[in-house]
């Protein structure tokens, strides 16, 4: 059965987005665009809340054609490309090709879309998303990429937990800017 695994960066202090929605502080850079390349590579599909998908796809089917793309953009644009693509939204109504809605029945939707063949299906970003699959104890994993930075206040990545989650830590790995990457598991 395929995994959701929630990718995300987040603050040393649990939130994943400024007061107003401001990811300023999240540090990137060709080496943790490179390791997250070769993990990201091995998925073919790719979830999103409605929010983060319209950013996407404003941005990466085109970003490997620019004249100045990165070898990151070329990257990923490729990927993004070819990956299916799962938006949870009540409110989105028509999606390009590759492109498939989950509105209404999430967990049943959920399911039915682990049980489909296919690699680790990838939750990008979306705090929403992220908080409605939580709270119904469908994520399996947490890939967490810990920012040097407390913030203090904004969206925190764990809210609406009604019981405790207990995890599996898989790997870590220490950035030369500072951020650390903690790969868990769901410890079902």
């Amino acid at each position: 059965m395929r995994k959701i695994i929630s990718f995300m960066h987040i603050s040393l202090d649990g939130y994943v987005a400024g007061p107003h929605g401001e990811m300023d502080w999240i540090k990137v850079d060709e080496e943790i665009f490179d390791h997250v390349g070769k993990r990201v590579s091995e998925s073919d599909t790719a979830l999103y809340g409605r929010v983060t998908y319209q950013m996407m796809e404003s941005y990466w089917p085109t970003a490997g054609d620019m004249p100045d793309a990165s070898k990151h953009d070329i990257e990923h644009s490729k990927w993004y490309n070819k990956a299916q693509k799962i938006v949870m939204s009540e409110t989105m109504k028509d999606a390009p090709a590759n492109t498939k809605i989950i509105s209404g029945k999430l967990s049943q939707s959920i399911h039915e879309l682990k049980e489909q063949p296919g690699n680790d299906i990838l939750l990008f970003g979306s705090p929403t998303a992220t908080h409605a699959l939580i709270q119904q104890n469908l994520i399996d994993g947490y890939w967490l990429f810990v920012n040097p930075i407390i913030l203090g206040k904004g969206v925190s990545l764990f809210t609406g937990i009604k019981d405790q989650v207990k995890l599996k830590l898989l790997t870590t790995r220490q950035f030369a800017s500072g951020v650390t990457e903690l790969n868990y598991i769901v410890d079902r």
